[in-house]
């Protein structure tokens, strides 16, 4: 495959650092899983790889488990813009009208200032509203929520135990229990 050659070809030139790029234009999930699995193996072990353009959490946890070390992606903003925040239990879209009463934070235990200071039925005024500060306020919780789970991934590495907290991720996302 020619892309085995080139993560060859590129690990010869002793960079500080290698990108992977164009596996999030049109493959499948799957696809992009097995094109990591044949291609980090043939970089340097000690330099970081980058992935780009790749980014749901549960993109980011199998591509942490095939060796890529850091990303970036648009998803947390994007979605945030669109009236999506993202939770340990997945994907919550509080346009929804059964957000409409409801007094909780986008999610329970959350650090963010969102979760903080503002319910979701309220955010859901603010994004009903055409209020800006509904759209910021879903950026800065998946912001939040992005880093603390990249955060959780490390020590979840330097504990040993990423496996098992892949899974339990993983799991918990697909529940769909908000």
């Amino acid at each position: 495959d020619i892309r085995i050659e080139n993560a060859k070809k590129i690990s010869e030139l002793d960079l500080p650092g290698y990108s992977l790029g164009g596996l999030a234009v049109g493959e499948t999930h799957e696809e992009m899983y097995h094109i990591l699995d044949v291609t980090v193996p043939h970089l340097p072990k000690d330099k970081p790889v980058y992935l780009m353009g790749v980014g749901t959490p549960a993109n980011m946890l199998e591509a942490i488990d095939r060796g890529v070390d850091f990303f970036d992606c648009v998803y947390p903003s994007r979605n945030g813009r669109h009236g999506h925040a993202y939770t340990s239990f997945g994907k919550l879209n509080l346009n929804n009208a059964r957000f409409e009463k409801d007094d909780r934070p986008i999610e329970e235990g959350c650090g963010c200032p969102a979760c903080k200071n503002h319910t979701r039925a309220y955010i859901r005024h603010l994004l009903k509203a055409g209020e800006m500060l509904g759209l910021r306020l879903l950026v800065l919780h998946n912001l939040y929520f992005y880093n603390k789970l990249m955060e959780q991934a490390r020590a979840a590495i330097r504990e040993g135990c990423y496996a098992s907290f892949k899974k339990e991720k993983l799991d918990a996302m697909s529940s769909g229990e908000v």
